[in-house]
């Protein structure tokens, strides 16, 4: 059984960061590639980045490239996406998902296990 468990999202003014964290719990850790994804309201669930079981393979959406940095903690199980100079476009719910084929790509469809989500919500 394996658990994903997201936190760090909140409501912010634009221009703000947030660092939110994904926890993986029930496998080992590290033979999994991980991604952030998020869905907005009415909008399809769309990938914003990932990263190999080693984090030496990084991949971000140009929506956010430059602006967010993903890393990872094999030893604590945890992926971190630090995001800053947030815009109200970036509101939607944050899920992040653990890829089987470990490389952390950007195809929803590698990614076998997904978290509840949280919240992000840019104010202008």
């Amino acid at each position: 059984q394996v658990q994903l468990v997201e936190s760090g999202g909140g409501s912010v003014q634009a221009g703000s960061s947030l660092r939110l964290t994904c926890t993986l719990l029930g496998r080992t850790f590290s033979l999994f590639g991980v991604g952030w994804f998020r869905e907005a309201p009415g909008k399809e669930r769309e990938f914003v980045a990932g990263i190999g079981f080693r984090g030496d393979t990084i991949n971000y959406a140009d929506s956010v490239k430059g602006r967010s940095i993903i890393s990872r903690d094999n030893a604590k199980n945890t992926v971190y996406l630090q995001m800053n100079k947030l815009a109200p476009e970036d509101t939607a719910v944050y899920y992040c998902a653990a890829d089987h084929t470990g490389w952390g790509t950007s195809r929803i469809n590698d990614y076998e296990y997904w978290g509840q989500g949280t919240q992000v919500t840019v104010s202008s």
